[in-house]
């Protein structure tokens, strides 16, 4: 079995009220993650999920604990090469066009420059992004900033991607660039850790989920075993009437069940904009 991230027993402290006390944000905490696979990780705000993910990507460190990542050290710069990190928020050099940023973010990855002007315009039509190339970010809306940071955590095609809170102003076209980039990364065996506060339907694009709380690993499985109700489930059919839907439910009682929901199954906007050629 080859880990991807093996946290064991991570512990950070912070000081606090002029260094006087010292708040605990992870408390022994236990994660190992095999390579390949999406896992979300989720918990309340104020868990530190942010803290574990600036950990993973050498930014932060731990107060006591050892942390593997990619096989070695999230503080050696050759293990961070191999690793993508989109933060929560949005800290790029607004001055630059979303081209110009990429060159940079490129040059200091070692990439090629041709290669590498290839792969940001791949990633920012990817986004959506290829008819703003040229605009100066600053003039990005939140939702096209966070498709921005996508195309940039990609950028290095990293065996690592840790994304913070990625669908935090994420419009439609944005979850389906990210659906599609998640597919990328799978093809290649990378591993994602996406880290979230609201799950929502999340949980369908990744693997495994790990909720954090107090500090520690509160849970751990793929959504089914983390989120599933036992002998509760949703079954969805196509082709019948609404009509013959009251001889499926009378067929769930024969067998000693009940149908306690019945509604018209929907679609998402990233469907609708599909569907429509958008």
């Amino acid at each position: 079995m080859t880990l991807a991230i093996d946290a064991q027993g991570i512990t950070k402290d912070y000081p606090t009220h002029l260094g006087l006390r010292r708040a605990r944000v992870l408390d022994q905490l236990e994660l190992r993650v095999e390579t390949g696979g999406v896992l979300g990780l989720v918990g309340p705000n104020g868990s530190g999920k942010s803290t574990l993910l600036r950990m993973l990507a050498g930014i932060d460190f731990p107060s006591a604990g050892r942390l593997t990542v990619l096989g070695g050290s999230p503080a050696d710069a050759k293990v961070r090469a191999r690793v993508g990190y989109l933060p929560e928020g949005s800290p790029y050099p607004l001055e630059l066009s979303a081209n110009a940023c990429l060159a940079l973010f490129a040059s200091l990855a070692g990439l090629p420059r041709k290669a590498s002007r290839a792969r940001a315009d791949e990633l920012l039509a990817t986004v959506g992004l290829a008819d703003a190339a040229a605009r100066p970010l600053r003039r990005y809306s939140r939702g096209m900033l966070r498709r921005f940071g996508l195309a940039q955590a990609w950028l290095h095609r990293p065996e690592l991607i840790l994304l913070d809170e990625p669908t935090a102003g994420l419009d439609a076209i944005g979850f389906g660039a990210l659906d599609t980039l998640l597919g990328e990364a799978q093809s290649r065996n990378a591993t994602v850790v996406l880290c979230t506060h609201f799950l929502g339907d999340l949980h369908a694009r990744c693997d495994a989920l790990a909720v954090l709380l107090g500090g520690r690993i509160a849970a751990r499985g793929t959504p089914a075993e983390v989120l599933g109700k036992p002998g509760h489930w949703s079954l969805e059919v196509e082709g019948l009437a609404a009509t013959d839907l009251d001889a499926v439910s009378a067929k769930v009682e024969e067998l000693g069940g009940r149908l306690t929901k019945r509604e018209a199954s929907g679609r998402g906007l990233v469907e609708v904009y599909r569907s429509t050629g958008a």
